[in-house]
């Protein structure tokens, strides 16, 4: 597979080819990275918890691996969360910020550059965003423009619009659904 040329520029990296191979590739920084390809654990919990908000939501869709365009990044989020009317009939990446962002950490991940990530995100219109720390068993979570807070246990999660009743504890046992 031919690895996306190094550049500093959004738009000549959002022509390379192969940045949507999998895993795909995401620029944040100026600079163009693949992501971390996913354990079972994660794979799992990505899915079941996507499923999880699509049942529960009429006014929000959760979409895995979703490329969206936040100048000057590119992100690819574990999960999107993002109201229907912003998303349009045309294929292709969200334009902006999801309204909710979830990282899931693997092993092997910089939960630092998760964090540029998500702030970046933040201060371009992400209401809530989730780092699931599956091995810590617990959940970064950010509202707006606020400091993040650090959820465990039995601890509820706050979701957009308590569209759903969720703890830590649920969402670690999402790593075990089949």
């Amino acid at each position: 597979m031919q690895t996306p040329s190094i550049t500093n520029s959004l738009d000549t990296f959002l022509k390379q080819p192969n940045i949507e191979a999998s895993p795909a590739w995401e620029f944040i920084n100026g600079q163009a990275k693949q992501k971390s390809m996913p354990t079972l654990f994660h794979s799992r919990l990505q899915r079941n918890l996507v499923n999880t908000i699509n049942n529960k939501s009429k006014a929000y869709e959760a979409i895995q691996e979703l490329r969206c365009i936040v100048p000057p990044f590119s992100p690819v989020p574990d999960i999107v969360v993002v109201r229907y009317d912003r998303l349009g009939d045309d294929d292709g990446p969200l334009q902006g910020s999801p309204d909710w962002l979830i990282e899931i950490r693997s092993p092997d991940q910089n939960i630092l550059d998760l964090q540029k990530k998500i702030l970046h995100c933040l201060s371009n219109g992400t209401k809530l965003a989730w780092l699931i720390d599956i091995q810590r068993r617990q959940i970064w979570v950010w509202e707006a423009q606020e400091l993040p807070l650090i959820f465990a246990g039995d601890d509820q999660l706050p979701t957009l619009d308590n569209i759903l009743d969720l703890t830590v504890e649920k969402i670690i046992a999402m790593t075990q659904q089949r």
